[in-house]
């Protein structure tokens, strides 16, 4: 019975610090104190609006709220305002009701609200549909007004969860489908098969890229949740070494997917059921891949120390693994050296292949790392740098001109 109960109480205290069920507890809390406030001031017995604004304005991330508070806002009531007119000169038809969308959608996106077209249109088409247009509608944008002050109130109140755990477990996910992808190239292939299993392997690295996508949509996620929230101190520094760490990571699978192509090329040149490369070639070079597909998993690992907390381990692992792959690589070398003068056909082809795995083992580097987050933190510091200066200029322009104006 203790074992049980204890259970329970971690699975509690898990789901508690998960985003998704942080996330969804403060989307109820907001959506009922919306509800409730609108029942004291607006007018409306079933003030429903008030709520789905409030739903949709407290966004994953408190920067999200903030930059699109204003546009959702500002779509409901450009909304209201154009069937107020629709009411007062024409009513509701079924032509009438084809031009409200039309003027509604053209108005949208001459104010701007970006992504919240549509609701433009939305809105309109619900206050046309009312009877007492006029009361309904300012109504329904005293109702837009208590969700959206409401969302901000409880985005500021109740700190947005982070989204950085689970940006580093995408994160994670992918370099493991990219070493399993460089253990599937040690395999060499014999037999008639051999190019059909080259061309696999290919796909497989081509099918990275949308785990890429994925994995940036999660990165992106979790970047917006680091800025502006109170409980994170070195916000910009995990966005940059998350936002580095997975473009060293794009690089690499754009570098994979050319190995295959190398690999799936040279099987087809090697006609017959022999071996791509001779036995002692081919040992060094599964070695090279698996060492360097333990580097990429440790890679992971560093990136996203913040969540996983074990840097120094990782940084060490990573460091031993790409040293040794180093050490096969040149043995790798030497070996297609020799090859290249026995069988000059496919010396090309050899050479890229080795080409690839430098670049590889070069982009996952520790002082590649260290250089690209310094250019990185530079780069950020002179934009910020540029941004005071640009906006004590215009300060200093504007008093000039007030000057001259008096």
């Amino acid at each position: 019975m203790p074992q049980t109960i204890t259970s329970f109480a971690t699975r509690v205290v898990r789901r508690h610090r998960d985003p998704v069920a942080v996330q969804a507890l403060r989307s109820t809390a907001a959506a009922v104190l919306s509800y409730v406030a609108a029942l004291q001031l607006s007018s409306e017995p079933n003030p429903l609006t008030a709520p789905l604004t409030a739903l949709l304005v407290v966004q994953v991330t408190l920067y999200s709220t903030l930059t699109t508070s204003i546009r959702r806002v500002n779509s409901v009531i450009v909304g209201v305002l154009i069937a107020i007119g629709f009411s007062a000169l024409v009513g509701l038809t079924w032509w009438s009701l084809g031009l409200l969308i039309l003027a509604s959608l053209v108005v949208g996106h001459l104010v701007r609200v970006d992504e919240f077209v549509p609701e433009v249109a939305i809105s309109a088409m619900l206050v046309l549909g009312v009877t007492q247009v006029a009361d309904t509608a300012w109504d329904r944008v005293l109702e837009t007004l208590i969700g959206a002050v409401v969302g901000l109130l409880v985005n500021l109140l109740l700190a947005p969860p982070l989204w950085v755990g689970p940006a580093g477990t995408a994160i994670t996910d992918l370099a493991g489908r990219m070493s399993r992808l460089l253990d599937h190239l040690g395999e060499d292939p014999l037999g008639p098969a051999k190019v059909e299993r080259a061309a696999a392997r290919l796909h497989e690295a081509r099918r990275l890229d949308n785990d890429i996508a994925q994995v940036d949509a999660a990165l992106r996620q979790a970047e917006d949740s680091l800025r502006l929230n109170p409980r994170v101190k070195e916000g910009l520094l995990f966005r940059l070494v998350l936002r580095t760490g997975l473009d060293t990571l794009e690089i690499c699978a754009v570098v994979l997917r050319v190995a295959c192509r190398t690999l799936t090329d040279l099987a087809k040149a090697r006609p017959g059921d022999g071996p791509l490369f001779p036995s002692e070639t081919t040992a060094a070079l599964q070695q090279v891949l698996r060492h360097t597909a333990v580097a990429v998993e440790s890679f992971a690992q560093l990136i996203t120390a913040q969540v996983s907390a074990n840097a120094e381990e990782a940084e060490a692992r990573l460091t031993g693994e790409l040293a040794v792959a180093r050490a096969y690589r040149d043995r790798l070398a030497e070996l297609l050296a020799a090859g290249a003068r026995e069988d000059p056909e496919h010396w090309q082809l050899h050479g890229a292949l080795l080409a690839e795995i430098d670049r590889v083992l070069d982009e996952l580097g520790v002082d590649k790392r260290s250089q690209r987050l310094l250019e990185e933190l530079d780069a950020h510091t002179r934009a910020r740098r540029t941004g005071r200066f640009r906006g004590r200029l215009l300060t200093r322009l504007r008093r000039t001109a007030g000057q001259d104006v008096r």
